[in-house]
């Protein structure tokens, strides 16, 4: 149905699939020396932080949406960053009220260095669920990470493309300057890059855990650094950070099960809320990348977005009606509004509701044989975060308070230990109560929409899953009508004249990935083209023995 250009992988004892081939392998391995998906997604995590480190690190933020079939169960975790305990409402200076430049702030002190960091939580939330959840242990799973730092990786065009944009911010910090730019030059693809300080953090994490953040020598030099450059994260920030375990968000569509995480993740919530509008048309008989398909997406998109802005926020801070959101009743209501025949006129003007979020992050997908499902979408907020590299440790810092807004007395102000707005959505669906496919992207406020058109393809389009993680996108929040290369030339004038803005980008969101569970039992992995993806299946098992002889095994 849709041209594609990568590969579908399929096995049977588990599939990994990430932005990049060595952390594909790092889960692969897990699962080939008896671990589970947890393991598996845990390696895959470290192994990133190495190899796609402008995406994701240790001092980063995202949320955890966990199946585990043994007693089928589902597990959502926040591990979101939160702002520092000294963070004030009018820390920064924005300098404009009014978009684009709204989350704009003098000298750019909310967006690159110390003051741009928010509280590390990638490590404990990693740390936490393989010890709570994984069978190989942290010493095992961070192996692959630790060997991929010491002995360094081939920088794909991809990265070094993202250094190349960051070159002269990067420059501004002598040791991210030292691992990226070389003497005034960039790292350059086919070029080895190896962290030997990010091993030797990796190591003592393989034996401290959590402990060297909390109160040992990483915590320590991160708070060293701070104090000498004005930064505000503490060694009480540290050891006061907590994971959130949420109730996940779940709803269903044409039958199958949509399970994901709640907020501060936005994104499962209104996938959801957009599927219960969707519902009452009959999208499968509107061809994909017709004008009717298109037309109905993006004003489904408003109507989310509306809602989005409106109700939207960390729930420790904000009452956030999820309930409601989600229901049934509410989205028949919403599909009402939609008018087939023309586009709705955009309707917020409140530039608060545009708060910045990077579509620099990364997102896996894993699977096991026994049908345990890890989805994970994490990041360092901005592609190399704060450009901050800590001296002596290789650890890049996030920059998550660009998130905020700058402006005091709004929903999305600064507060401390606040947790900001995010549109992650790492999905699993379920069919008749089995684990059926289960996806994600990186992409900032385009990933939900993004994910909820791989979910349609698939349910309603009956794409393969390959197809589906490819497929091209479009995407709208309310203003202009974003469409990929690869949607036909012959809808846009169609859809200019039912009132929508056109404008054409070179991709929408960022590199999706995911599993699906076919009706033979096998495990389907795939991943798209807009990122380095790469899937790896494992298949085959144990001798067959044939015969009284034991010996005789084919």
């Amino acid at each position: 149905m849709c041209p594609t250009y990568k590969q579908e992988v399929v096995g049977s004892k588990g599939v990994v699939a990430s932005n990049h081939p060595l952390a594909s392998l790092a889960g692969i391995e897990m699962l080939a020396a008896g671990g589970n998906a947890i393991d598996a997604a845990i390696a895959t995590m470290f192994a990133l932080s190495v190899v796609e480190p402008m995406m994701v690190g240790i001092t980063g933020a995202g949320f955890i949406n966990y199946y585990n079939s043994r007693d089928k169960s589902s597990v959502t975790i926040d591990n979101y960053c939160t702002a520092p305990l000294a963070a004030t409402e009018n820390m920064f200076a924005p300098v404009s009220n009014e978009w684009p430049d709204y989350m704009e702030t003098l000298n750019e002190e909310n967006r690159y260095g110390y003051l741009s960091v928010g509280v590390p939580a990638a490590l404990q939330a990693w740390c936490h669920v393989e010890e709570k959840y994984g069978v190989l242990g942290i010493e095992r799973v961070i192996r692959p990470a630790i060997r991929f730092a010491k002995e360094g990786f081939a920088v794909s065009d991809y990265l070094s493309g993202i250094v190349a944009n960051n070159k002269e911010i990067l420059s501004t910090y002598p040791a991210s300057k030292s691992l990226y730019v070389n003497k005034g030059v960039h790292l350059k693809s086919g070029d080895i890059l190896a962290n030997d300080d990010y091993a030797k953090t990796l190591e003592d994490i393989a034996h401290n855990g959590t402990t060297t953040l909390t109160e040992g020598r990483l915590g320590h030099a991160i708070t060293k650094d701070m104090k000498s450059n004005n930064g505000i994260v503490s060694m009480d920030d540290l050891n006061k950070y907590k994971i959130k375990y949420r109730e996940p968000v779940r709803g269903t569509y044409r039958g199958y099960e949509i399970v994901g995480v709640g907020p501060a993740s936005s994104g499962a919530t209104h996938i959801i809320q957009a599927l219960n509008i969707m519902e009452s048309f009959n999208v499968a008989d509107m061809k994909f990348g017709s004008v009717e398909y298109i037309h109905l997406l993006a004003e489904t998109l408003k109507l989310v977005f509306a809602d989005r802005f409106k109700y939207m926020g960390d729930p420790d801070f904000v009452d956030v009606p999820v309930a409601g959101l989600i229901s049934k009743e509410y989205g028949r209501h919403c599909s009402q509004k939609i008018d087939l025949s023309k586009a709705s006129a955009f309707e917020h003007d409140n530039p608060s509701a545009f708060a910045t979020e990077s579509n620099n992050t990364t997102h896996i997908t894993v699977a096991d044989e026994h049908g345990s499902i890890v989805s994970m979408t994490q990041t360092l907020n901005d592609a190399f975060g704060s450009r901050v590299t800590v001296p002596g440790t290789g650890v890049l810092l996030n920059n998550t308070m660009y998130n905020f807004d700058p402006h005091p007395g709004n929903a999305n102000s600064i507060e401390p230990g606040k947790r900001v707005l995010s549109s992650m959505a790492p999905i699993t669906v379920f069919k008749d109560g089995k684990p059926f496919l289960s996806i994600g992207t990186p992409g900032g406020r385009r990933i939900f929409p993004s994910v909820l058109q791989g979910i349609i393809n698939v349910i309603d389009h009956n794409m393969s899953l390959q197809e589906a993680v490819e497929a091209p996108r479009v995407w709208t929040q309310g203003q202009n009508l974003e469409l990929e290369p690869d949607i036909s030339p012959d809808v846009v004038e169609p859809l200019k004249r039912k009132g929508h803005t056109i404008e054409a980008v070179d991709r929408v969101a960022g590199g999706m990935n995911g599993v699906l569970f076919d009706s033979n039992g096998s495990i389907h992995g795939a991943a798209c083209w807009r990122a380095d993806g790469s899937p790896i299946a494992l298949s085959g098992g144990a001798a067959t023995i044939k015969g009284s002889n034991p010996m005789f095994r084919v």
